[in-house]
């Protein structure tokens, strides 16, 4: 960066290859009132560089006299003349890594709001992003040109088997891309966060986990149902439901409910029926609450309140994804708020 350009007041135009200018991102926010990138000409209008003061064009240290990086500079200044754009413009040669890198971002229970601001910063850096079906929607984030791929699986339905994920994303990597994989929740809660990591680790490639909120803590409270609270509930499990449990797990489920522990099920609908005869059969009482928690945090969520004894019953109805939470902190905070009987069933859908 040129070192007597006051950039304080001014925002700056990043110009070039994407692989380029996110190397020089972190330089230009510290020092300018704010950074754009334009990985094409034709991305630049006068409505897109309204508020820009400076620009500069990046290219490839490597190449510092090729006749490619000439006709490059020309091209980006017939742009800045086209979008009647008279700014000062500065070069930067700037050196490539040999491979790109791999983040494993947590995109949280789906609100775009509730994603962390490095989640963001992440996404607003990469060149291709690998994303679940349970990914927020946070396409307002993402810079010119950046690939989306969706690799979302949902019960009984992959399209794109875990291998071949895995190994895009670090062919990609490989190839010096940025790539972010965002998934909802957190993504080493049942997210697969865990394989991935090795995968990146056994290829070689640079690889970085940001954290997300996960469904089994947010979705609840979402809900009114706080995970733990005093004198009824000192510890929490989550726990998979995509396969039945054995008679081992639900005995283990059972006692721990006993003593107070709240059991938090993902993705355990399609099981729920198993779970609930297998926690009555090892001495749950019928009368534990119960309540599924459907598409928490978007427009079609539903909450259905039951207890043990009526649970297969009352859910019938519901569908992944969803959050069962078992134990008295299901109605902790609603005691003798609720009216009757309303949900599919004679569940009561109390809040949404």
């Amino acid at each position: 960066m040129r070192a007597n350009v006051d950039l304080g007041y001014a925002t700056v135009a990043l110009l070039g290859p994407r692989r380029l200018t996110q190397r020089l991102r972190g330089t230009y926010q510290r020092a300018a009132a704010g950074v754009v990138e334009f990985g094409r000409p034709d991305d630049l209008s006068e409505e897109s560089l309204r508020g820009v003061g400076f620009a500069v064009v990046a290219f490839p240290a490597a190449d510092a006299n090729s006749q490619s990086n000439a006709d490059a500079d020309a091209g980006w200044h017939r742009a800045l003349a086209a979008a009647g754009a008279a700014l000062p413009v500065a070069v930067e040669r700037v050196a490539e890594t040999t491979s790109g890198s791999i983040t494993l971002v947590g995109g949280g229970p789906g609100d775009p709001g509730l994603i962390t601001a490095a989640g963001l910063d992440a996404l607003a850096h990469a060149d291709v992003i690998f994303a679940d079906r349970l990914a927020p929607e946070v396409t307002h984030e993402l810079a010119p040109g950046v690939r989306v791929v969706p690799v979302g699986k949902r019960p009984g339905h992959h399209p794109v088997a875990q291998s071949e994920i895995q190994a895009q994303m670090i062919q990609a990597a490989l190839s010096g891309e940025t790539v972010v994989r965002l998934k909802g929740g957190d993504p080493f809660v049942f997210g697969r966060g865990g394989e991935e990591l090795v995968a990146c680790r056994e290829a070689g490639v640079d690889v970085h986990v940001i954290p997300g909120i996960t469904s089994a803590v947010a979705v609840p409270e979402h809900a009114g149902i706080p995970v733990t609270f005093r004198e009824l509930s000192r510890s929490f499990t989550v726990v998979s439901g995509h396969d039945p449990l054995g008679e081992r797990e639900l005995e283990h489920l059972a006692g721990l409910s006993r003593s107070g522990a709240t059991i938090v099920l993902l993705m355990g609908v399609a099981t729920l029926p198993q779970t609930v005869s297998g926690l009555t059969r090892h001495g749950l009482a019928g009368d534990t609450p119960l309540a599924v928690l459907e598409k928490g945090f978007s427009p079609d969520e539903r909450n259905t309140f039951t207890t043990l004894a009526t649970a297969v019953v009352d859910t019938a109805g519901c569908a992944s994804p969803a959050v069962t939470v078992i134990g008295p902190v299901v109605d902790a905070l609603t005691r003798g708020t609720r009216t009757g009987p309303t949900g599919p069933g004679s569940g009561s859908v109390a809040r949404s």
